[in-house]
């Protein structure tokens, strides 16, 4: 009889076949990518920076959306057991240990071994088809998360339309809040766009036939009329495609508007819903600026009860902010798992680099150490939870090396003084245009982020 693999052990052999084929080989830069449509950017996945699709790239080859000349100059490398600068998230991981895993496993272990074998195969000059898409139409969104930036929320630019630039920022991370970032908009909605029309070309002509999963993000995808485009197509066309449709929600809605969306979806074989969220009530409200806890705690439950999806995932950003009362979110995410199923819903920890000021790796290490104590505390309360995955409990003991191994949230951002002092400069400002108190929010860090520490 044979013995199943359990999780650790099937990382660590895909990490070795991994390794074999060439130690910086990741199949997300063939199988997987992230296209924003409203300004033609594109990466491999989330951590590295995006860059410009040709748009006369396009309009001959739709699949240029995603088989651009640095995805096949990064995979050129990644055959010569080359590292691309891009991916240093997933190298500053792998460095920590022997045995730490970067997302560079995670992503690469939904897809069969045969799938890796022919991705590597592939020239590097020709196009290649995809498994896994990620796309956004556009940045209309009714959040302004402390974290995110004007290129991705119409309510970030409309504050810095109103207030203009937040100033005093020097670090790496300043420009995202210093200008409405109108490249990042250059289509509107009934607009003639380019990249959207290549698109549907694409998606109707031979993608939905190959594509394992669409993933819509934004913005927010149920405020895009394209959205609910593509969920029509998906309705109309029942049969045609096995594509799993996973939508990117800030569950951010009330409940008629909510059951709207439950009832667009209804018919539809597979739907998976992502949803983001790393901290528990004012400190959540805070830091997602737009966010009412209740509701959003309330829009889950709803959602899970509607029967109409195939799993929730709880995407946590781990930043400076969320680790105050982070353990107290994963235990209302366990609630949920309790009521209603291991599988009801799931959370990554997804650890947070750009803008580097508001990196966890900020704060001074006394209360760094606090956070993590707690954090290994909570993994030792639960390791054994009959509800937890076992990727969920890696993803915390990530997160608890990571606070104890890594100095920098990139090689950029290693001068420590002026990231606190940008750290402190954007907080003033956000506070005074949101209507905000970090002092009274975060107590555990009031005294330090009033010093000059």
């Amino acid at each position: 009889m044979a013995i199943k693999e359990n999780y650790q052990d099937r990382l660590i052999r895909i990490h070795k076949e991994l390794d074999n084929v060439s130690p910086t080989y990741c199949v997300a830069k063939w199988q997987q990518v992230t296209i924003h449509l409203a300004t033609g950017q594109t990466h491999s996945c989330h951590h590295p920076r995006t860059h410009k699709i040709p748009v006369e790239e396009v309009t001959e080859n739709p699949s240029a959306l995603h088989n651009t000349a640095e995805k096949k100059a990064d995979r050129t490398q990644m055959k010569l057991g080359e590292r691309p600068a891009g991916c240093e998230y997933c190298w500053k991981i792998e460095d920590m240990n022997t045995d730490a895993v970067s997302d560079r496993v995670y992503k690469s272990r939904i897809y069969p071994r045969e799938a890796l074998d022919e991705a590597f195969r592939t020239p590097s000059a020709e196009d290649v088809n995809l498994r896994t898409l990620e796309i956004s139409f556009d940045r209309t969104c009714q959040f302004a998360c402390s974290y995110c930036n004007p290129a991705f929320s119409s309510t970030w630019v409309r504050d810095i339309r109103t207030n203009g630039p937040y100033t005093g920022l020097v670090s790496d991370g300043r420009n995202h809040f210093t200008h409405a970032h109108d490249h990042s908009q250059l289509y509107k909605f009934g607009e003639t766009n380019p990249y959207v029309e290549a698109f549907f070309q694409w998606w109707e002509t031979d993608l939905h036939r190959t594509l394992q999963e669409l993933r819509i993000t934004g913005g927010e995808p149920l405020m895009s009329g394209y959205t609910w485009q593509l969920i029509d197509w998906f309705k109309q066309n029942q049969g045609r495609s096995n594509t799993r449709l996973a939508i990117n929600s800030n569950l951010g809605y009330d409940h008629a508007r909510l059951q709207e969306f439950i009832e667009a979806i209804r018919p539809l074989p597979h739907v998976e819903v992502y949803t983001s969220c790393e901290a528990t009530w004012a400190q959540a409200e805070y830091i997602r600026d737009g966010l009412d806890y209740h509701q959003w705690y309330d829009n889950v439950q709803q959602l899970i009860e509607s029967g109409t999806i195939k799993a929730l995932h709880v995407m946590c950003t781990i930043n400076a902010l969320c680790l105050d009362s982070l353990n107290k979110f994963l235990d209302h995410l366990v609630a949920l798992k309790a009521l209603y199923g291991r599988n009801a819903v799931n959370f990554t920890l997804n650890i947070l680099r750009f803008p580097s000021f508001q990196s966890a790796l900020v704060l001074p290490s006394g209360i760094k150490q606090q956070y993590r104590d707690s954090l290994i505390a909570w993994y030792a309360q639960n390791e054994t939870n009959e509800f937890l995955h076992e990727h969920e409990l890696r993803h915390v003991q990530r997160l608890i090396d990571y606070l104890a191994h890594v100095d920098t949230p990139h090689s950029e951002a290693f001068d420590m003084a002026k990231l606190r002092s940008d750290f402190r400069q954007f907080y003033a400002q956000y506070d005074q245009r949101r209507g905000k108190d970090f002092a009274m929010t975060f107590a555990n860090l009031a005294q330090w982020y009033n010093s000059d520490e």
